[in-house]
């Protein structure tokens, strides 16, 4: 018999591309092909690349080009965000890729595979009709153990005017519930703890212009969250006569799942939140009360420029709204720095956002001006220079902040989602494993430091990746809590 072939995927981007990364790997699994963790041992090397700003294209792209220089002779494909933005360009002036593959639908990269492996005259480049959320089996999870990324939506509606993810993935689409549903529990089953409900835009979720469309003839509101007993009161936002958005039609059904897990909704825009799931949140432990709603600015003007209807005003009052109802409640948001006509005194206006909402994490990125966004052609762009200060400036207030709220929680016992483990302290028997608590997001938030003993046979047999365990904290610091083991 032939050797099977071999693949490795080189993944980049934003958890929304991971889930991708993972249908790519059962996808090739089916193929017949066998996953390494070395490009050294590959037949097959995937990029599934990132486009969303500068810095992220430029990586993917020069991850591919690297792989090229040391590996003459293996096939490489171009996946993800990146071969989607520019599968016409790269058609022409990207010959060190043997293949182009799109997000759009991922079943063409069987087809890419099959071609590079093959006699075929021209190389694929391919994608698919933006349409619906491609989804499938996924084998292999690339989170941490006991931790997993669920889409509901994919494309977005909104058009912030510095934002290129409509023209990467397009208009707003979503899953309909039962499906979201039984991945959930397919999931549970697997052992996963924590579900990271991920979309561009959470709060629009079952609001999208294309959505009746994803669905032919059938009315999209009846097979979303089932027939309804009276019209639809705001078409707009697709508010049932209960006044209940479709969000917490979603999170309602999840919150009828049996078991003990976490919920996490990652991602909703502040210009139309939905303050109805709050009420779920109370009711329901397992639904975490974590909100990572990307104000990006905290000045009116700006605001406007980005196509956001919000302001310094109403962003404030959601966060005071959320922190009322839910007053243990984690807020996580993202500061964008250095947009064409900030001003020293528009820059002012966010650093006073920041001090007033106290957010517990938040991510700061200077401006990348990305080519057929609105912004592109908008004057009074910033140096690169000043942006990057701006955002270190945040960055600097926001630490002082979380180290601030992270001292409070001090004294207290949180089940922990075990990540890793270091199970020697050199000279010790200490054992130490890294984890999460519910305010802690993947990947982005802090962690929580677990020391144990070692002589403890009991603490050593649960405290594994993927477990949840009681942890008390015992100190904090810029961004992490310390703490030890307790059952």
């Amino acid at each position: 018999m032939a050797k099977a072939k071999t693949f490795f995927l080189d993944q980049h981007g934003c958890a929304k591309n991971q889930v991708d990364g993972e249908i790519i790997i059962a996808r090739l699994a089916n193929l017949g092909l066998v996953q390494v963790m070395n490009a050294d041992d590959a037949d097959l090397i995937i990029v599934n690349s990132c486009g969303f700003i500068e810095s992220a294209k430029k990586e993917s792209l020069d991850s591919l080009l690297d792989a090229r220089t040391a590996y003459p002779e293996k096939k490489i494909i171009l996946a993800g965000c990146l071969a989607e933005r520019y599968a016409e360009v790269f058609e022409k002036d990207l010959p060190e890729a043997d293949g182009i593959v799109g997000n759009g639908d991922l079943s063409l990269l069987d087809k890419a595979v099959k071609d590079v492996f093959s006699k075929a005259k021209k190389r694929p480049v391919l994608k698919g009709e933006q349409k619906g959320v491609f989804c499938g089996e996924r084998t292999e999870l690339l989170s941490y153990k006991g931790s997993a990324f669920v889409k509901i939506t994919e494309g977005c509606d909104n058009c912030c005017s510095f934002c290129a993810i409509p023209l990467i993935r397009g208009k707003l689409r979503s899953r309909p519930i039962d499906e979201i549903i039984a991945e959930i529990k397919t999931l549970l089953k697997k052992g996963v703890f924590e579900i990271n409900l991920i979309g561009q835009d959470l709060a629009a979720y079952g609001c999208g212009k294309d959505d009746e469309g994803l669905f032919g003839k059938k009315n999209w509101h009846s097979v979303l969250y089932g027939e309804l007993k009276k019209p639809i009161i705001e078409e707009k936002n697709f508010i049932d006569e209960h006044g209940n958005s479709p969000l917490y039609k979603l999170v309602e059904k999840i919150t009828k799942i049996k078991g003990k897990f976490w919920v996490r909704l990652l991602y909703i825009h502040p210009d139309h939140f939905n303050t109805d799931v709050l009420e779920l949140i109370k009711k329901d432990e397992r639904i975490l009360p974590y909100f990572d709603i990307p104000f990006q600015s905290g000045d009116d003007e700006i605001i406007h420029a980005m196509n956001r209807k919000g302001s310094f005003k109403s962003y404030s009052k959601l966060v005071k709204t959320i922190r009322k109802e839910l007053p243990d409640s984690c807020i996580r948001t993202t500061f964008l720095t250095g947009f064409p006509g900030e001003k020293e005194e528009n820059a002012d206006n966010t650093v006073k956002f920041l001090e007033t909402i106290q957010s517990d994490w938040s991510g700061c990125f200077d401006y990348s001006r990305e080519d057929d966004t609105v912004a592109y052609k908008m004057k009074g762009r910033v140096a690169h220079g000043v942006a990057v200060k701006r955002a270190a400036n945040l960055t600097a207030i926001q630490h002082e902040i979380t180290q601030k709220l992270l001292k409070k929680r001090v004294g207290k016992v949180y089940d922990v989602l075990v990540e890793e483990i270091v199970q020697n302290l050199e000279g010790t028997d200490e054992g130490l494993a890294i984890g999460r608590a519910w305010f802690e997001a993947p990947e982005v938030d802090g962690n929580v430091v677990v020391r144990y003993d070692l002589d403890d046979k009991n603490a050593v047999k649960k405290i594994v990746p993927g477990a949840v365990i009681k942890v008390k904290a015992v100190a904090s610091s810029e961004v992490d809590i310390d703490g030890y083991y307790v059952g």
